[in-house]
């Protein structure tokens, strides 16, 4: 039964509860993650809006204006642990705030740049690091208000970047054409700066378990009852079973009886048991807990985040120039690219949907989701007409909503590190993202001016996705592993801790008992 603290705590104190409230204040953060994905990576995915107009602005060609978006995706993902150090020291709360400060700022300022070069430093790198500031912290604490319904709260509030997009890009194109690019530009900053009111809404949360508090029984009737004792057996009471002996206090002996100094010892034994049943001090918290890298699950989780990015983003940059290399118009090119998203929204209730459900293992579900997207795009180049690519566009926008809403909540399962290591396993896995969103679109770029085709694209991102599948399955193998040499290595110690007790030990006890009773009847 779920319990919250009594006493009233202002807005900015942390919700405390016995354990994992699965609700209560976790929908009014998973709210405020609904518009802060919508806020950070759906303006992310609508800034092609903008290609044009900047390269016809700055004079610059379309790979130079697409280093814009590639270094903000870069610095997002790479600051990753610098998000999760600050989480820790000055809380969820303050961290989101001023990532949308950030993310306001750097946007205001581009609507004022004047070459691109100060795009990539405005968007960039000052937006860039405000998206990471803004997006982990709130998906890393939405998290730890849910546990039974983690996969599908996570996966449905965040279609908020799939909403985003619908509502976003034509907005946008409808704004620019009244009031131009720059003031466009703009009005998304200023829409940015509500992430501010997102992140005020993210209250910490602490989990303390309740303690049974055994009743005492009253000191008088304890005394009492060790007199009786004494004056009928006249013998010391002893614990025979554990081999310690518990004398009555000098005030409990009746007549003249001498104490003996042997009745210090059990108020020395008790002061000991006193000591040990307060409570030991709260460990303190780490920032960055470096821990994870030690885990070789982790390690085989990061890998298949590492190798799977490389085939998230290939599909939504080439789907285009792939239709129209095939004679697609650009009117039916772009239903295909809505289509996508559409699917993506349904990809990712879904997935959350399916992952809710118990008993399940969640990792495998994942890697079937994984499997099923690299197929999607291999599938991709066999397309040569639209209804083609729209089937592709709309089975490979469904799987990637599977994955692309679930691989950073899993973290926080047993079968990964957990919820007590998600915070710093988060930070170091967006981390190691990062080399593949820096690496990803470039390397496909490559290639497909290499061998002047498309699909070329595709099959890098279908490679790399099928090694992401391979270190996925290698997860819970390893965990599992782990376990058995971390329970095997705490038998061994338990049992080189344990002495060797001799055969005799209770009839040494039981000795010992009869000679304390003989010296008690001699005095």
């Amino acid at each position: 039964k779920m319990t919250v603290k009594a006493v009233k705590m202002p807005c900015s104190a942390p919700n405390v509860y016995t354990q994992v409230p699965d609700g209560g204040w976790g929908w009014t953060i998973a709210f405020a993650f609904f518009f802060v994905e919508a806020l950070t990576y759906g303006i992310i995915k609508s800034f092609g809006v903008f290609f044009n107009d900047l390269m016809e602005s700055f004079d610059e060609t379309n790979s130079r204006i697409s280093w814009i978006i590639s270094i903000c995706v870069f610095v997002q993902t790479f600051t990753a642990p610098l998000s999760t150090v600050l989480s820790n020291r000055f809380g969820h709360r303050f961290v989101v705030m001023a990532g949308g400060v950030l993310i306001s700022t750097g946007m205001v300022t581009a609507s004022f740049a004047r070459s691109v070069v100060d795009m990539y430093v405005t968007i960039g790198v000052v937006s860039g690091l405000g998206y990471c500031l803004s997006f982990l912290p709130t998906v890393t604490i939405l998290s730890q208000y849910f546990d039974k319904r983690r996969s599908l709260v996570t996966a449905v509030a965040s279609t908020g970047e799939c909403f985003a997009v619908f509502s976003f890009a034509p907005a946008i194109t409808a704004l620019k054409e009244q009031i131009g690019w720059r003031y466009s530009l703009l009005s998304v900053g200023v829409l940015q700066l509500s992430i501010v009111i997102c992140g005020s809404l993210l209250r910490p949360i602490i989990i303390k378990e309740q303690e049974e508090v055994k009743a005492q029984p009253p000191e008088e009737p304890t005394e009492t009852k060790y007199m009786l004792e004494n004056e009928q057996t006249r013998t010391s009471i002893e614990s025979i079973d554990s081999g310690v002996e518990i004398t009555t206090s000098p005030s409990n002996v009746p007549g003249n009886t001498k104490a003996e100094p042997k009745s210090e010892e059990p108020k020395e034994h008790v002061q000991i048991l006193v000591e040990n049943n307060n409570t030991p001090p709260e460990p303190k918290t780490k920032l960055l807990d470096f821990s994870v890298m030690r885990d070789c699950s982790f390690i085989c989780y990061a890998f298949f985040g590492l190798f799977a990015t490389l085939g998230f983003f290939a599909p939504s940059l080439y789907i285009i120039p792939l239709s129209l290399s095939l004679g697609i118009g650009k009117d039916h090119s772009a239903y295909i690219l809505s289509a996508m998203a559409i699917a993506e929204v349904f990809g990712r209730i879904s997935a959350g949907w399916v992952l809710n459900k118990k008993p399940i293992r969640k990792i495998y579900i994942e890697l079937i989701c994984v499997v099923l997207l690299s197929v999607a795009l291999f599938a991709f180049p066999f397309a040569s007409e639209f209804w083609g690519l729209m089937t592709c566009s709309i089975f490979f926008g469904f799987m990637l909503g599977t994955v692309a809403g679930t691989h950073i909540p899993l973290l926080a399962e047993d079968d990964v590190v957990g919820i007590a290591k998600m915070s710093s396993a988060a930070g170091v896995y967006v981390f190691i993202q990062s080399l593949a969103g820096l690496a990803g679109p470039p390397l496909a770029g490559v290639l497909v001016d290499t061998t002047q085709n498309y699909s070329s694209a595709f099959y890098s991102c279908a490679a790399g996705m099928v090694l992401g599948a391979v270190f996925l399955s290698l997860v819970r193998p390893c965990k599992a592993g782990l376990c058995q040499c971390q329970q095997q290595r705490s038998e061994e110690s338990t049992a080189e801790v344990m002495p060797d007790l001799p055969d005799d030990f209770i009839e040494m006890d039981i000795g010992k008992a009869e000679n304390s009773g003989k010296g008690c009847d001699g005095v």
